[in-house]
């Protein structure tokens, strides 16, 4: 992947180079739980996320069946409770469209799952 830009490099290489392992699977377990997970894990999250999403297309191919999601806002228990219906990852496949925090108590832990996801099932996830 060709990245832009001094800063986007740096950041990457810090990522890589961080001295914490990243353990994707206890985080999503954790997540599910409603468990806010360490500081220290959002950051490396945060990081491998912006490494995989950059050097994803912006135009991506969805295999079918698939469950479309609309702005989920903050509202961790209704996602949850999309996943109780539909099908957790990776037996299912989703496009989420945005606007994931703003209005629900539970914000970071919506955006902290919804990124760990991304990152453990990144063809799932979109």
């Amino acid at each position: 992947c060709v990245t832009r830009g001094d800063r986007l490099v740096r950041s990457q290489r810090r990522a890589r180079l961080a001295p914490a392992m990243l353990d994707v699977d206890r985080c999503i377990e954790r997540l599910y739980e409603c468990d806010i997970i360490p500081e220290e894990d959002v950051r490396l999250v945060c990081a491998k996320v912006k490494e995989l999403l950059v050097c994803e297309s912006n135009v991506h191919r969805i295999s079918s069946p698939v469950t479309i999601v609309g702005d989920v806002h903050g509202q961790f228990w209704d996602v949850i409770e999309l996943f109780r219906i539909s099908g957790k990852c990776p037996d299912t496949n989703f496009v989420f469209l945005g606007d994931y925090v703003d209005r629900g108590f539970y914000s970071v832990e919506t955006i902290s799952l919804l990124a760990c996801l991304k990152l453990r099932y990144p063809d799932r996830v979109t």
